[in-house]
């Protein structure tokens, strides 16, 4: 990516839609149209991996890394290939600002359903499934046998559990029916996506995919490559993932997924993992790296601890790692996620392979100098107001910021800032700034608070369910942000 570029950040799931949760429908094309008209050029999205309510809802906290999640299956596209009668899109009465997910599941679940029984498989579906069966066999498999035990594959006999041939096999025949209707699941969350890409991608729109770097425990990677993870004897985690004490919190953020044995993933050549960045770089254009010093050294906890207070930093083979990424997949377009406690090493791997970083505004003014100052940013880096992990810029300034911080703040952009006027002078600078690509969540670009928050690290519920209202894309709101594209040489 050569020149300057404006862009928005807005999961699919936030989207207008009046089915509970965004999807693939008519909003995501009207949002693509929208970021057009605005003279932006990028469209950067969360995890697109299915959710569950018990872990949070998180897209980061998935149970499989390949999968989509059928919640962003959009009705209205299933009626105009005829797959639902009219009648069915006529949904009940959804929050419009927030996802109620048990809710949306449940709903989702009984039109996937009707779909499926008036699908004929055809030369498409067949042709899916051989391009994809190397992770969707298991995945679908894991989905249903999760569903009839009710439980995740920790706690299924020792026989599944360590993956028993011959039970697996008799296990696929008597689920047949279900694990085809989940396949047929990812045929259409898949069809429906490119269909959507396509679209953005001929109106000069960039897809900016996020790949989390960790798979939940209770998931179909863990249990069908559990040699690529620190496990013990008996596959349960002998070590766990998080982050020391940082911005976010105090005692760290304990993660609890499972760490990889990068001695084992040397020796098959990173395989696994370049089958997943194969996969995600076709569903994006840009892929960012989340929690990318992980790849340089990664923060482990013995298990059982209740914080990630006590871990420690090991090592990876990064250089050797990376080398193999870019030799098999002729230089891909990714983005690192250097955020946090940044040491050298991860700064030096990342600029020996020309990965740009992340540059946050609303970390730049805790600390004189701070490299995330505007004039102190690189010319490749991508710079943000905030993440989907940092309060709006709004809940910043009225909930976060001291009154030093606050100080450097109006010092920095020549007036005296209020909560109103906050986030317009925070966009301004991002766009104003030297870094390749400003991306701004959208919430920023309204004005939102803190109510518009969508994640909050270490909260345990009430995050990923925050939703844009169709009446926010505005005519007024595009005109302002191709007009400050335009000013500071962002527009295509």
């Amino acid at each position: 990516m050569k020149i300057r570029r404006a862009g928005i950040l807005l999961p699919i799931s936030a989207l207008p839609s009046p089915y509970g949760v965004g999807d693939f429908g008519p909003e995501a094309f009207r949002f693509v149209d929208f970021l057009k008209a605005a003279g932006q050029s990028l469209w950067q999205i969360l995890p697109l991996n299915p959710t569950r309510p018990r872990y949070g809802n998180s897209p980061y906290l998935s149970f499989s890394l390949f999968a989509g999640n059928p919640l962003l299956i959009s009705p209205e596209k299933l009626y105009e290939e005829g797959l639902l009668p009219k009648e069915d899109l006529a949904p009940p009465n959804f929050p419009e600002d927030r996802v109620n997910y048990p809710r949306v599941m449940a709903y989702k679940r009984v039109l996937l359903r009707k779909a499926w029984e008036r699908f004929k498989p055809d030369h498409e579906f067949e042709a899916f499934y051989e391009r994809e069966r190397d992770w969707l066999e298991d995945y679908a498999l894991y989905t249903v046998l999760e569903e009839e035990s009710g439980r995740p594959w920790p706690e299924w006999e020792e026989s599944v559990r360590h993956r028993d041939p011959e039970i697996l096999a008799g296990l696929k025949k008597a689920y047949r029916e279900r694990i085809e209707e989940v396949k047929f699941e990812q045929y259409l969350f898949f069809k429906q996506w490119f269909v959507l890409k396509s679209y953005a991608n001929e109106r000069g729109i960039f897809i900016v995919g996020d790949l989390p770097f960790y798979p939940g425990y209770e998931s179909v990677e863990v249990w069908s490559n559990p040699k690529v993870f620190k496990l013990d004897e008996n596959l349960r985690p002998a070590v766990v993932a998080g982050v020391p004490p940082d911005y976010f919190s105090r005692t760290g953020q304990l993660w609890g997924n499972p760490v990889y044995n990068w001695e084992v993933l040397e020796a098959q050549g990173f395989s696994w993992w370049l089958k997943r960045l194969a996969h995600n770089l076709k569903l994006f254009d840009i892929l960012r790296l989340d929690h990318f010093r992980g790849f340089v050294a990664y923060w482990e906890v013995p298990a059982g601890e209740k914080t990630a207070v006590n871990g420690h930093w090991v090592e990876a083979p990064a250089q050797k790692f990376f080398e193999a990424v870019f030799r098999r997949l002729l230089n891909p377009s990714l983005l690192a996620e250097d955020l946090g406690y940044i040491t050298s090493d991860v700064r030096e791997i990342r600029k020996l392979f020309g990965i740009p970083g992340m540059k946050v505004l609303v970390f730049a003014f805790f600390e004189e100098d701070s490299p995330y100052l505007p004039h102190n940013h690189e010319k490749e880096a991508f710079v943000y107001t905030g993440t989907h992990d940092t309060n709006t810029v709004k809940g910043w300034f009225e909930r976060e910021l001291n009154p030093e911080a606050r100080r450097r703040l109006d010092t920095y952009v020549g007036k005296s800032l209020t909560a109103e006027i906050v986030s317009k002078e925070m966009v301004r600078l991002a766009y104003a700034s030297p870094a390749k690509a400003a991306i701004i969540p959208i919430q920023d670009l309204l004005g939102l608070g803190e109510e518009a928050r969508i994640n909050t690290p270490s909260r345990r519920e009430g995050n990923w369910e925050w939703r844009l209202r169709a009446e926010a894309l505005s005519p007024e709101l595009s005109s302002e942000l191709y007009e400050l594209a335009c000013v500071f040489g962002r527009s295509p």
